[in-house]
């Protein structure tokens, strides 16, 4: 199953980590179409779309996929309890990870750690 956003979806471990191994900057939001993760999905298209981001690759993950054991079993992510769990990456290796419901502003906030 695909997530219901426009987002570019990330389907396999391997996708991922071909991704963040060619590209500096990667935000992925792995989660479900529920209340807490549709405006972290929203928010990250709103920024992917501004022009402000483009050294910033956003990305979902659908949750309940096998192959998002490799981002449920991140130790970053360990004490995760709510979604969406959104890992940021830098030079192939997690910069910042969070869960549940995130503003813009925060994820703004994160991203400007990030890049």
């Amino acid at each position: 199953m695909t997530l219901d956003t426009n987002l570019k979806h990330l389907t396999t471990a391997k996708e991922l980590q071909e991704l963040i191994e060619s590209k500096e900057n990667v935000m992925v939001c792995c989660g479900r179409m529920g209340p807490m993760c549709v405006p972290v999905y929203e928010s990250m298209e709103e920024l992917e779309g501004s022009g402000e981001w483009d050294n910033v690759e956003f990305r979902d993950m659908d949750f309940d996929s096998p192959e998002a054991a490799v981002i449920r079993n991140l130790p970053e992510c360990s004490t995760f309890r709510g979604l969406p769990f959104v890992v940021y990456y830098k030079n192939g290796k997690v910069a910042k990870a969070t869960s549940g419901l995130q503003s813009k502003d925060q994820i703004v906030a994160n991203l400007k750690e990030l890049v």
